[in-house]
């Protein structure tokens, strides 16, 4: 890290002595992580797959997590007013290419999320995601602000619901489910009625169901999480050997057997990966960044004057924990299975590089900023 002076005032030094450092390093060594999983686990996917390469994904993965370090940093150093700017643009440009997905899509696994790009694939709702946590928390907290007349909870809605119906027929309903998540907690912290918390978690219930009824592989995973003899549970049952393979302290870098068989190794079970060639130990450590960096967030929120600050930040880090714990738990049976990466350390260009781009807002959101505002008009 670099080391500036308390009396430097330029762009980097104010930007160093009002960041969060700790949250910074953590995110880096989840960056870290990241290039160690791909070289452990994407050679085998390459291989297994026919790729011209064995290190193509890692090669791949070098330049987008180095690119996403970059977008971080970068989009750190912005003003609370230049995070929702930004968040608008990338809000309304993200919205059109995932709408534009299902007419001109690639279809994927009977799913139509992509938009294909010379080199790469590109998911546009991965950006969708932080821009609409910080868009809804702007639109919320004007609804808030005394003397305005902007509807602005009831435009939140609107728009959740037009991104919902969106997602809905791609289908995406892991994303739908982060999505929701976000706009419900956002609601709960600016002081949503009881009664209508309890209505929205009904309703959430309804929507849970008709998901199971409407959607046949919602509703296989379901069924084989409940009864795992009802149908394929390859992935899950190798990801858990894989588990037991590695005990307390895994076959060591390298060694893991189970990731040429493992069909998601670098993707949705690169923490099964994990587990086998570095161990329960490494396991717990990885769990313990992702829950450092939520907590630490919510932490930094206390005291915070501006509603925009707390609703934005809280559903950047609700959408950021909750993938985590949804990667995981999958990876360990404890939930059905759900096509969703691990922060930082899965292989995906625009899943990496759009949650660097969420945890750049909730940096620059989260900086100590002067009793006057300083940094927030800056």
């Amino acid at each position: 890290m670099a080391s500036f002076s308390r009396t430097d005032t330029s762009v980097l030094g104010r930007w160093w002595w009002t960041v969060d450092r700790l949250t910074l390093s953590a995110l880096l060594a989840l960056i870290g992580f990241g290039y160690v999983m791909m070289l452990a686990a994407s050679p085998a996917v390459a291989e297994r797959i026919g790729a011209t390469s064995r290190h193509l994904f890692f090669a791949r993965q070098v330049i987008y997590l180095a690119l996403a370090a970059a977008v971080m940093v970068g989009v750190s150093l912005l003003s609370p007013k230049s995070v929702r700017r930004l968040a608008l643009l990338g809000c309304g440009g993200a919205l059109v290419l995932t709408a534009a997905t299902l007419l001109i899509g690639v279809e994927i696994k009977g799913a139509r999320r992509w938009l294909p790009v010379p080199g790469l694939s590109l998911q546009p709702s991965e950006f969708l995601k932080p821009c609409f946590a910080v868009v809804a928390a702007w639109l919320i907290a004007e609804s808030k602000t005394p003397g305005s007349r902007l509807p602005g909870t009831m435009l939140a809605l609107g728009l959740y619901v037009f991104i919902a119906i969106i997602l809905k027929s791609q289908p995406d309903i892991g994303m739908l489910l982060v999505i929701t998540a976000v706009v419900f907690a956002q609601l709960f912290i600016a002081g949503l009625n009881l009664v209508l918390v309890g209505g929205a978690g009904l309703l959430g219930i309804a929507a849970a169901g008709m998901a199971y009824l409407m959607f046949p592989h919602v509703q296989s995973r379901v069924q084989r999480f409940l009864d795992p003899t009802s149908g394929d549970n390859y992935q899950v049952n190798v990801a858990l050997e894989a588990f037991g393979y590695g005990g307390l302290f895994g076959r060591g870098p390298g060694e893991g057997r189970l990731k040429n068989v493992l069909p998601d190794a670098h993707a949705d079970f690169v923490f099964a990966v994990a587990g086998e060639e570095f161990g329960m130990v490494v396991c717990l450590l990885i769990l313990a960044l992702f829950l450092f960096i939520v907590v630490r967030g919510l932490l930094r929120l206390l005291g915070e004057a501006d509603l925009f600050v707390v609703l934005a930040s809280a559903g950047l880090l609700t959408q950021f924990g909750l993938q985590a714990f949804v990667n995981m738990a999958s990876s360990l049976h404890l939930i059905p299975t759900k096509g969703m990466t691990l922060p930082l350390v899965s292989y995906g260009g625009s899943s990496v590089i759009a949650i660097a781009l969420g945890m750049g807002m909730l940096l620059a959101l989260t900086r100590r900023r002067g009793p006057r505002g300083a940094e927030a008009d800056a």
